[in-house]
């Protein structure tokens, strides 16, 4: 064997044994691969963000831990505290008002929302300027809206009480849209449905919007009326869009915090007090720790398990 079939059997070894380039070694991976190279990160920072509070929040619902005291010994309660969540009338009461928040919230939402989404699909002159004029309020921040709203409702000064007593004729004075036990959960519902509004009209818009013109062209040529048009035409095909904004308003609604803590903060007396407000008052001013932890999981899982059905239906619909 000569020297030179000796180097170059040599060299063919070294070749094969030499890692293939970084760039060859990418370009071979399929887009799966790649696809899970740029989300892992992410995955793995929402775990820790998401799963390891949760865990913990768990963990705390059967003790009797208290932030307050810390070096206290930590006891294993058990299911008491579920138990004295569900046995406990201001839990109930909690409850309910946020139920009527939320259904009230929801449902003028959703016919101002598609109704301004109705108008706005005309695309009449100026549509441009006043969609965007409508979106205003969704722009603003809870903190800025919470003391607008707070200055307009002032029994002395208020615009709103005035407007009220200019169709009402009752005294601006007598107008205590925020320390009236019927008045105060109203006060909050305007709010809310002053500011989010414009996102379900958005929603609706876009369902409006993603319906084709010639199904409108064919019932023109059988002669269908505007009124049979939206009954059996624009309603039906932008009902999961409509559904979809109910799903988010609601899941939103449901854990509302800062408008009402910012308006009331739960008063007069517990009218406004809505399940947030409680959670607060149990987990940062009586520092039951897992007392509070307990409402949290409870509150999670309600709105977990009536989300999952939801879009069931959700799902029924739009297979339609």
């Amino acid at each position: 064997m000569t020297d030179t079939s000796i180097i170059e059997r040599a060299a063919q070894a070294a070749a094969r044994s030499t890692p293939e380039p970084l760039a060859k070694r990418v370009r071979s991976l399929s887009d799966r691969a790649v696809a899970w190279i740029f989300i892992a990160p992410t995955i793995l920072l929402l775990l820790a963000i998401n799963i390891f509070p949760l865990i913990w929040a768990i963990w705390l619902s059967f003790t009797n831990y208290r932030a307050n005291r810390p070096n206290e010994v930590v006891k294993n309660v058990g299911l008491q505290n579920y138990q004295r969540i569900l046995g406990d009338q201001d839990t109930w009461i909690a409850m309910q008002a946020t139920a009527h928040f939320v259904f009230w919230t929801i449902l003028l939402q959703t016919l101002i929302g598609f109704t301004l989404a109705y108008l706005i699909d005309r695309k009449f002159r100026g549509h441009a300027f006043w969609t965007t004029i409508i979106l205003i309020p969704m722009m603003l921040s809870p903190a800025v809206v919470g003391n607008f709203w707070r200055f307009l409702y002032e029994p002395q000064i208020g615009l709103f009480t005035y407007v009220v007593s200019f169709f009402t004729g009752i005294a601006p004075t007598d107008i205590l849209m925020l320390s009236d036990v019927k008045l105060a959960p109203w006060a909050i519902i305007i709010v809310d449905t002053w500011m989010w509004t414009p996102y379900v009209m958005l929603i609706c818009l876009a369902g409006l919007r993603s319906i084709p013109d010639y199904i409108y062209e064919a019932a023109e040529v059988d002669r269908a009326s505007n009124w049979r048009q939206f009954w059996s035409i624009t309603l039906p095909m932008a009902l999961p869009f409509i559904m979809l904004a109910v799903l988010f308003r609601g899941i939103e609604n449901f854990k509302m915090f800062d408008m009402v803590n910012l308006l009331t903060g739960g008063g007069p007396g517990s009218t406004t007090e809505v399940a947030s407000i409680t959670l607060k008052r149990e987990a940062f001013e009586k520092w039951r720790t897992g007392f509070s932890s307990a409402f949290a999981i409870i509150l999670f899982v309600a709105v977990f398990g009536l989300a999952n059905i939801y879009v069931k239906v959700l799902n029924r619909v739009k297979s339609r």
